[in-house]
């Protein structure tokens, strides 16, 4: 099965194969919920429902030069399976409908007409207190429900692993990868030789990758960063934990933290995200993930829909580096 747009009579036997469509319940529509980074995903409209179905390809789709695993599709729908006997991170994430491990198909709940959080990266643009609140309660929750005393192999995630790693500490620190940032932002390649030629930043940042490599006691969300928050009319949700895996909870928190930073949010706001989440056992590791995650993201590939000057990205970047190292 090859999810396609413009085949919406092959997705009906298919999903009526599956039972997942009733047997006189045709398509109406198909349409895109959103532009995805990973996977292929189609919105279907019946008479009477809506709901998400998404396809994990051998490759990311929105960049298709970049392999990805199509396990991811496996792991994502076995994190919806895990969380199932906890209501409230429940009441945070789309129920699960279906999945098919042989073709890596996932049927989920539509969430119904939502944004993501990415205008945060705009000007001016604020998350609430009480948004903040919610977001640390659900990797607070994530974290301490699914602790494991024997870790479980089942959620290594390996391949995914693998890929982040690569695009968060190798590539951008890379002195020849091919990626001009002059293309980006004018001015951006020479400020990045300066931390990719820095050998003791390196070494730090390989050290770090081999913590993010090893397993943990805890369920992560993988990729807790706005683009996978939803506004919704029935509030804040997470989707998207295909990069989910058993490792230390530092890991989801520093990406939640370089991403207020990114896109300016208060002090307070940080505050009330660590006053939220409760005991962290390793805050210097919090504020090293932290300074990683800024630093991929301003100088590697994953680039953000970001509104800052090159002297924002500047002192961004300095300030990543003191947190690395320190």
């Amino acid at each position: 099965m090859h999810l396609d747009i413009t085949q919406p009579q092959l997705l009906e036997d298919y999903l009526k194969s599956k039972n997942w469509l009733k047997e006189h319940e045709p398509i109406l529509s198909l349409e895109k919920p959103g532009e995805g980074n990973m996977n292929y995903t189609l919105r279907v409209r019946t008479h009477d429902r809506t709901f998400i179905i998404k396809q994990a390809r051998p490759y990311v789709e929105k960049y298709p030069q970049i392999a990805a695993p199509e396990e991811r599709a496996v792991i994502e729908g076995q994190f919806y399976e895990k969380i199932q006997p906890f209501e409230t991170l429940n009441s945070f994430m789309p129920q699960l409908i279906g999945l098919d491990e042989v073709n890596k198909v996932l049927v989920l709940e539509d969430l119904g007409m939502s944004s993501d959080y990415t205008f945060l990266y705009q000007p001016k643009q604020s998350l609430s207190v009480s948004e903040a609140e919610e977001l640390a309660n659900y990797i607070s929750m994530l974290h301490r429900m699914t602790w494991q005393e024997i870790i479980d192999g089942s959620f290594s995630n390996q391949k995914m692993r693998a890929l982040n790693h690569e695009h968060i500490f190798n590539y951008p620190f890379m002195e020849g990868n091919g990626f001009d940032l002059d293309t980006i932002q004018k001015g951006l390649q020479m400020v990045s030789m300066a931390y990719k030629v820095d050998g003791g930043l390196k070494r730090k940042i390989t050290e770090l990758g081999y913590v993010y490599l090893a397993d943990g006691h805890s369920l992560l969300h993988g990729d807790f960063y706005p683009g996978s928050w939803l506004k919704t009319d029935s509030g804040i949700k997470v989707i998207d934990p295909e990069f989910c895996f058993y490792g230390l909870p530092e890991f989801d928190l520093g990406v939640m933290t370089a991403h207020l930073m990114m896109s300016k949010q208060s002090e307070e706001t940080i505050r009330k995200v660590y006053q939220t989440y409760g005991e962290i056992k390793n805050p210097q590791l919090v504020d090293q993930f932290t300074g990683v995650e800024i630093m991929r993201r301003l100088i590697g590939l994953a680039q953000l829909p970001l509104s800052l000057s090159l002297l924002d990205k500047e002192e961004l970047l300095e300030t990543a580096y003191d947190l690395i190292m320190k």
